[in-house]
């Protein structure tokens, strides 16, 4: 028996290949395939089965097409209604794989069909939990996502998730090691660890919403400070449950390849976004003009689906050379199906045929220091709330990037402010869809609040972000 954590880090997601006895079973395959077809021709095993823990909000599944390419069986827990072919599993129903079994739990909660799979080896010992985002490392799933669908309120749907937990999950034996589908960064939950697998014995004593006194005490830790969801999760909900076009048409279509004539030409009459993800630094010394930037060397997908939401814009690519297969295999991953072409030659074609260029007023952390020096002046923190409440400048505001869309018109375009995230990554994004929206009235601040920590700027005392998550 071999179990293989597929781990992706932009999406914290955690995709399973277990094998035993030539047959193997994926849980939460990601959408692109062929990676997964070709481990099985080269370890010589049949894929047997594809198991989905549920309805996935965060990013579309490759369940749909791996299925029709191998002809093996979706199976979900019960409840689930998925609109084509798939097998419906009982609570405590076993599939046995090669020499192992394979029993589903229903744990409802996280959604109403939510189940994770329990893994018992050759001897029969339960050996592993794929938790799905039912329990998490350090946390659990959020409760608020299937709301409406379940015509439930988050408590009562939190209520579920105790019962899924204590009557499903904490029973078992503290030697089992968990394997949930997300790790630190995911929307999916608030206080995840940084670690990707874990005994269950361990969560038990460090996991927060594993030692409540009682069910009340439950429901209220794990609403307690849930931010909205992005606005794509209900999309991606959507395209798990209905199907979606082949990842194959999707690729084919993303990289037509576009000279850069023919590239402002299609922007003009398509009204694409045009998206350009290089690295932050590359920007800001040269873009294209009305181009927003998402780097591709960051949580790329997620923030995609935060600021883009529309799955069904027409995106136009600017990428490094040889990265627009990546940048259209990862938009995929979160829904946006609809890439229409990229920059053939990227930007330096783009500058090179003389065409308008623009940049962005990028200064360093001491160059701020000394402009900002006996003056009153306006700082935006784009990072999360947590962040800024663990340390800030002291004449910052706190605007996080997500919300963007809500704040940006509370702007004044006449009066100059100064613009950081933690590291540059967040506040080129947010600089960019600035610039795109008209404002030039800024500065972006390198390197963020890294930088300009080592300066002598005042700023707030050091509270550990931990403590302020909890």
């Amino acid at each position: 028996m071999n179990i293989e954590q597929i781990y992706t880090g932009c999406l914290a997601q955690g995709a399973y290949y277990i094998v035993s006895n030539g047959e193997a079973a994926i849980i939460d395959p990601l959408r692109e395939t062929q990676p997964y077809i070709e481990r099985l021709q080269k370890d010589g095993v049949v894929l047997k089965y594809i198991f989905e823990t549920h309805f996935h909000a965060d990013f579309v599944s490759g369940h749909v097409d791996l299925s029709k390419k191998t002809k093996a069986p979706i199976i979900y827990g019960p409840t689930a209604k998925p609109e084509f072919e798939t097998i419906i599993a009982e609570d405590n129903q076993v599939f046995e794989l090669g020499n192992i079994k394979i029993k589903v739990l229903h744990t409802p909660g996280h959604t109403m069909e939510s189940s994770s799979f329990l893994l018992m080896d050759e001897k029969g010992k339960e050996t592993a939990l794929f938790s799905g985002d039912t329990l998490f490392l350090g946390d659990v799933g959020r409760p608020d996502l299937a709301q409406k669908a379940a015509n439930l309120t988050q408590e009562e749907l939190a209520g579920l998730l105790y019962d899924s937990l204590y009557e499903k999950i904490l029973p078992l034996e503290d030697d089992i090691i968990v394997y949930p589908a997300h790790g630190a960064g995911s929307a999916c939950g608030k206080n995840m660890q940084k670690e990707t697998l874990d005994s269950l014995g361990n969560q038990k004593k460090t996991n927060y919403a594993l030692n409540q006194k009682d069910k009340k005490s439950f429901i209220k830790a794990v609403t307690d400070g849930l931010l909205p969801p992005p606005a794509y999760f209900g999309v991606n909900v959507a395209m798990n449950k209905k199907g979606y076009e082949s990842f194959d048409e999707v690729l084919s279509k993303g990289l037509h390849a576009l000279f850069p004539d023919e590239f402002e030409e299609t922007a003009e009459h398509t009204a694409a976004l045009l998206l350009d993800v290089r690295n932050n630094n590359d920007f800001a010394k040269g873009l294209i003009p009305q181009s927003v930037n998402i780097g591709l060397d960051g949580d790329f997908a997620p923030w995609v689906g935060a600021l883009i939401v529309d799955v069904q814009q027409p995106i136009l690519l600017i990428t490094d050379e040889n990265q627009e297969q990546e940048a259209v295999t990862r938009l995929s991953r979160v829904g946006f199906d609809n890439v229409i072409g990229f920059l053939k030659g990227g930007f330096d074609a783009w500058k090179n045929s003389g065409k308008e260029i623009d940049t962005v007023n990028r200064i360093s952390a001491k160059e701020f220091e000394k402009e900002i020096s006996g003056k009153e002046v306006k700082i935006i923190d784009v990072r999360n709330e947590s962040e800024y409440s663990a340390e800030h400048m002291d004449e910052a505001f706190n605007k996080p990037l997500a919300y963007i869309n809500q704040w940006i018109n509370t702007l004044d375009s006449k009066e100059h402010f100064y613009l950081h995230c933690a590291g540059g990554y967040r506040s080129m994004m947010a600089a960019s869809i600035l610039q795109a929206r008209g404002y030039r009235n800024f500065s972006e601040i390198a390197g963020g609040f890294g930088e300009i920590a080592k300066t002598a700027v005042p700023k707030s005392d050091f509270v550990c972000q931990s403590k302020v998550l909890k």
